[in-house]
């Protein structure tokens, strides 16, 4: 698998010119469609009409006004589907009202310009599209202005744009629809000037969702509602242990299930192909399958603590230093050691993927977060050219990172292959999150030396997790050695301590490791400032305070601690039993504080009374849409900070459902109030930030409550309780 990954992302990289970027594709049935300009890009678009769902391009402006947008990016819940037409509109003026959304086909003119090919993740998809989006936009306003202005034969200069229309100063107007095919025949312009915040009518406004509606009146499609005519559906009977293998299976049983109608091995394991779902996964339950665990059979959660624990107590490769560490001589010195586990991505909607691989093509229908890999992967499975393969991107029910690895998607195209008829894979609940993709496990020692007044002379960490960038198939750890996903958030920790030392230490237990929301951020950052926190008490400071004298040299960092303790009225008195815990973090270009409100019962049961949230995340496209990623990051943080687990006896995962791997229930989520730092910076990400300053707010509220730290993730309660 990683060598078709390795081939499926060169083939998805390309570059273009800033000319082609904004390059006019072509005219078609009266409409105007504005795109990326690469050549298969170009040939789509010319042949399309302005309803064709596949034309790729970014614009299109039917003659009837109406604006529809084309979306390369998968929506996940996060809102792309409504932040890139904004982009877009802004820059047009045009009529909100009549702008319609699309989402497009796999191509590389729908390139992340931060990732290099088409697909979402990481928190880019307004960091990456803020400007090209609204170029095209602007643009595509320029050649309408044009076009009215040679029809009334003046000069442009007299005319402006509002709501979809060309205004000339004397009052004449045109409707972009009634001026759309004249457009198209205006050179693009070589450079345009995009509006001013000031200007903006679009952009920071609260406007509604275009995924709302289909997705409330059922209409919306999601991956796992796809029907196609002689579809059979599979269930796998999956590898237990990692790099396992089939030794032998007996079908037998499986094939005497009604709707049962193939028994297929692949390289993951045994499927069971049937008429639909059910009968797939009595047969799949009936299988006989003998396995050879392999290496890997005596794997147990307490043998993978032990080995993260002996990484961290030894040096590492060096991710980053300031000063000489080995030069203080403290007066004190204070050490800890904090643990998190793997974790699951455990989307709502459990993976599947659909594949017809037949005559020398082959067409995948999925919610994925990786279009242009996708591509690559199914063409070298499928044994055709890339430009064979059609992806068909339908809504995510939850991403967070999984719906990026490949695996559904290789098993999906191998099942049809071989079976010679589209084959719609599913994974049980229990498949999902037994699936060996996970947020890597950790252990990070942190030593800081203290001078007879508590103020730190120096700050060392040793990280010791596996290697996202090793596990991926598609990225190599760099030659200093350093995973830059293991360190993040330790690393760039914003504190101006005058010696410090991170080093990374990798430890490979065996267990395949993934992306998962906010990556390193999510654990390290819980690391990092619970024992800033324990500095903070050590020096005999309030930990707020303490942080602030700290971010001298940093302003957004600082800003959304203030205002965060401002709103959540630190220092001000709580109810009885409620006390206050506060963390900082930034990932993705975007700065956030939280404060959270926590009390401990006498069993050790923990409740949150109420989360403060500030965030810096620059320039905003549509407040809502940052409010309730805040709010949804902090929750997901929530469960992984009180319930995610996955542990391991035997090499197997002893989760499987939400009885034994539990999600936060509606009723134990506090009220959060999420508060937006005035910018006027580049936009920072939004869909992973919220998360990581929620589990040490609450950590260090509960050593607020307590006095008793814990360093583990999720919090062991029983450490709380009171005789």
């Amino acid at each position: 698998m990683t060598d078709i990954l390795n081939l499926s992302r060169g083939k998805a990289l390309g570059t273009t010119s800033r000319r082609d970027f904004l390059r006019a594709t072509g005219l078609a049935a009266g409409g105007l469609t504005l795109g990326f300009a690469l050549p298969a890009a170009s040939r789509l678009a010319l042949a399309a009409a302005p309803t064709d769902t596949t034309i790729n391009a970014f614009l299109r402006i039917a003659a009837d006004g109406t604006c529809t947008v084309v979306c390369g990016l998968s929506e996940m819940g996060q809102g792309v589907h409504t932040a890139i037409p904004m982009l877009i509109a802004e820059e047009l003026d045009a009529d909100w009202t009549r702008v319609k959304v699309e989402q497009a086909p796999v191509d590389k003119a729908y390139s992340n310009p931060i990732f290099g090919m088409q697909a979402t993740g990481g928190s880019t998809s307004i960091r990456g599209h803020w400007e090209p989006m609204r170029k095209v936009g602007a643009a595509a306003r320029a050649m309408l202005v044009s076009a009215a202005a040679e029809t009334w034969k003046v000069p442009a200069s007299e005319c402006r744009t509002e709501r979809g229309q060309v205004i000339h100063s004397s009052g004449k107007r045109l409707a972009y629809g009634k001026l759309a095919a004249s457009a198209a025949k205006q050179p693009v312009p070589e450079t345009v000037t995009l509006k001013d915040a000031s200007k903006f009518t679009i952009l920071g406004r609260n406007l509604r969702r275009l995924d709302t509606p289909p997705k409330v009146n059922g209409s919306a499609k999601y991956g796992i509602d796809v029907r196609l005519p002689g579809m059979l559906t599979a269930v796998m009977a999956r590898l237990p242990v990692p790099g396992a293998k089939v030794v032998s299976f007996d079908a037998t049983k499986a094939k005497a299930v009604p709707g049962v109608r193939q028994v297929l091995q692949i390289p993951s394991g045994v499927a069971v192909l049937a008429d639909g779902y059910w009968a797939a996964k009595k047969g799949r339950d009936a299988l006989e399958i003998q396995w050879d665990a392999g290496i890997s059979g005596n794997l147990s959660s307490a043998s993978v603590s032990a080995m993260l624990a002996d990484g961290a107590a030894r040096a590492g490769a060096v991710a980053h230093t300031v000063g000489d560490v080995a030069a203080v001589k403290p007066a004190r010195t204070l050490e800890a050691s904090y643990e998190a586990p793997y974790l699951s991505h455990t989307c709502m909607e459990p993976l599947n993927c659909t594949a017809w691989v037949h005559d020398g093509e082959a067409e995948i229908w999925s919610g994925t977060q990786s279009q242009g890999p996708s591509q690559g992967i199914v063409s070298q499975i499928a044994g055709v050219a890339p430009g064979k393969v059609k992806i068909n991107t339908l809504y995510l029910g939850g991403g967070f990172g999984r719906r990026f690895a490949p695996d559904f998607t290789i098993d999906a195209a191998m099942l049809s292959k071989a079976a010679g008829v589209p084959v719609k894979l599913v994974y049980t609940r229990e498949d999902d999150t037994r699936a060996w993709f996970y947020r890597p496990a950790g252990v990070t020692r942190f030593t800081a030396g203290l001078d007879a007044a508590g103020v730190a002379q120096s700050f060392t960490a040793t990280v010791a997790s596996p290697s996202i960038m090793e596990s991926s198939g598609f990225m190599k750890i760099p030659p200093n050695g350093v995973d830059h996903f293991a360190v993040e958030g330790t690393e760039d920790h914003p504190y101006d301590f005058p010696n410090q030392r991170i080093d990374y230490s990798r430890v490979e237990p065996g267990v395949r490791v993934w992306f998962w929301r906010s990556v390193g951020h999510s654990q390290n950052i819980f690391f990092t400032e619970s024992f800033v926190d324990e500095m903070a008490g050590a020096a005999g400071k309030d930990p707020f305070e303490y942080r602030r004298g700290l971010l001298s040299r940093q302003p957004r960092y600082r800003a959304a601690l203030e205002l965060a303790a401002e709103r959540a009225g630190w220092g001000k008195p709580l109810p009885a039993g409620v006390h206050r815990g506060i963390a900082v973090g930034q990932s993705f270009g975007s700065y956030v504080a939280e404060v959270a409100e926590v009390s401990v019962a006498a069993d050790g049961s923990i409740k949150v009374h109420r989360v403060v949230c500030a965030v810096d995340c620059g320039q905003v496209v549509n407040p809502d849409i940052v409010k309730r990623q805040m709010e949804s990051a902090i929750i997901y943080g929530m469960t992984a900070a009180l319930y995610g687990r996955i542990t391991l006896k035997d090499g197997r995962v002893e989760q499987g459902n939400f009885d034994t791997y539990p999600m936060v229930r509606i009723n134990e989520v506090p009220p959060i109030e999420v508060h937006i730092v005035a910018s006027t910076e580049k936009p920072g990400g939004v869909g992973e930030p919220g998360l990581p300053p929620f589990a040490p707010a609450v950590a260090n509220a509960i050593f607020a409550a307590t006095g008793k730290r814990l360093r583990e993730l999720p919090f062991d309660t029983s450490q709380l309780k009171r005789a």
